[in-house]
């Protein structure tokens, strides 16, 4: 879903679109009006060229490094992606191939993420909607058992980090179910496995850990936490299962850290969500979500629907769906194959770092995270300088064109303002330099005592 929209009142200045006159005699004599359906249909051509007019005060999305969304395929993707859009997922009896490629995806991800051949999964609308039907499973397991012994059920809680999606509370709000924050640690910004055990009680139905936090691009130590999960079993004997939300890292980690254990190689790593369209590769909207063994979802979350003919058992938050993402992410898997995943992944890495490298020569800005996890370049300004903010520099940068996110860091670091740099597919070295020099700029325009400096540190690495 995408964000929330007023309904805007009607007046005169609102009423019509502006519309080039070169469409005269195409469109109606008194407009086109902006809030309410035309009363006669428009020539296909005319529609379409009103619609293109629109789109152009839209940023150029190749320079955009707030997103984590792909931002480009390859064209025979983008010809299979549009050839497919009228398919239905969920419409296993009218697109039974359509099915089989969702089933070989979610195949290749479970034997990705060292599954054993018994997990469950399914493609879903985004990795947003992947980790509530994950944290959903959480909740049904936890009151299933606890109904067993019977306890009461009426106050479960999912342990996270402040570091986690907008997702996460999103559940904890829509599902009734309290969100324990453990403040990320000021030092790593990652989650502490020591704080996250003191969370933990009976009524903890699970643990979300971030496989590469969209806020600062950190892994929070995944096999850590389950290790001390299992402590506290042997402690207390709560068996606390946890949930790995790999929305940006599930497509990273496997090809370009293999060594890293976080997956299903862990017992207590009950399911992983992963987001297609992110790191995946793919347009959006798609994302997966795989359990490492089908018992792990209760029965009663899945629905047996004959709606569109045949049988078919379903859990999702939604129903009818395009299943043109799911045909492009296979598409992925077999044009790029595990080397070419890894080579796309490998370059985002080094084209993160070396833009690291050089905003690390930039002397008012301090590194946070330099693109080794993930290709996400997060940087603050230096404590105690007052020359400008983090907002200043993304105000004076989309004079440029680039598009750069600035925000508070969560609670526990609120005080740190931070800029964030997500290298995708397709950014180069190149334009990193480029970008570099545009900070440059305006980082001398909003702080000029500095200009000389930075000018003597860019001089250092021949730029």
């Amino acid at each position: 879903m995408s964000g929330l929209h007023r309904r805007v009142a009607d007046d005169i200045s609102q009423s019509t679109l502006d519309v080039n006159p070169l469409y005269a005699g195409q469109i109606p004599t008194n407009g086109i009006p902006r809030y309410r359906i035309p009363d006669q249909p428009l020539l296909p051509d005319a529609a379409a060229a009103i619609v293109r007019d629109e789109l152009m005060f839209d940023g150029n999305a190749r320079l955009n490094m707030a997103t984590f969304c792909s931002t480009w395929m390859e064209p025979q993707a983008t010809a299979l992606f549009a050839e497919t859009l009228d398919r239905n997922v969920v419409d296993h009896d009218q697109y039974p191939q359509t099915a089989e490629i969702e089933s070989r995806c979610v195949n290749i991800l479970d034997n990705l993420w060292h599954g054993r051949g018994r997990g469950l999964g399914s493609s879903t609308g985004g990795s947003s909607e992947a980790a509530m039907l994950g944290a959903l499973a959480l909740k049904f397991q936890w009151r299933a058992k606890r109904q067993a012994a019977g306890l009461p059920t009426d106050r479960p809680n999912l342990v996270m980090g402040t570091n986690v999606h907008t997702c996460w509370p999103k559940f904890c709000r829509y599902w009734d179910v309290e969100r324990r924050a453990v403040p990320i640690h000021p030092q790593t910004l990652t989650l502490d496995p020591e704080a996250v055990a003191a969370a933990c009680d009976e009524n903890t139905i699970g643990v979300v850990a971030v496989l590469g936090s969209t806020q600062v691009g950190k892994y929070d130590p995944v096999q850590q936490i389950a290790a001390r999960l299992d402590r506290l079993q042997a402690e207390t004997g709560l068996d606390i299962p946890m949930h790995v939300d790999a929305a940006v890292g599930g497509f990273i980690a496997p090809f370009t850290d293999p060594d890293r254990v976080w997956d299903f190689q862990l017992d207590r790593v009950q399911s992983i969500n992963a987001s297609g369209h992110k790191f995946g590769l793919v347009y959006p909207g798609v994302g997966w979500i795989v359990w490492s063994h089908h018992e792990r979802v209760p029965k009663e979350l899945i629905f047996e629907t004959n709606l569109l003919g045949g049988k078919m058992d379903t859990f999702t938050l939604s129903f009818s769906r395009s299943g043109a993402p799911v045909v492009a992410q296979y598409y992925n898997f077999l044009r790029l194959g595990f080397e070419g995943y890894r080579a796309v992944q490998r370059t985002c890495l080094d084209v993160a770092m070396r833009l690291a490298d050089l905003m690390r020569r930039v002397p008012c800005l301090e590194v946070l995270s330099d693109g080794s996890e993930v290709p996400v370049v997060t940087v603050r300004t230096e404590p105690g300088f007052e020359g400008f903010t983090a907002a200043q520099v993304a105000d004076r940068l989309r004079q440029h064109g680039w598009q750069i996110p600035a925000y508070h860091l969560p609670p526990a670091v609120e005080d740190v303002s931070v800029l964030r740099f997500v290298v995708r597919n397709g950014f180069t070295r190149e334009a990193a330099e480029m970008l570099i020099a545009d900070i440059r700029q305006a980082t001398e325009f909003l702080a000029p005592g500095s200009s000389g400096k930075t000018a003597r540190a860019m001089a250092e690495i021949g730029y």
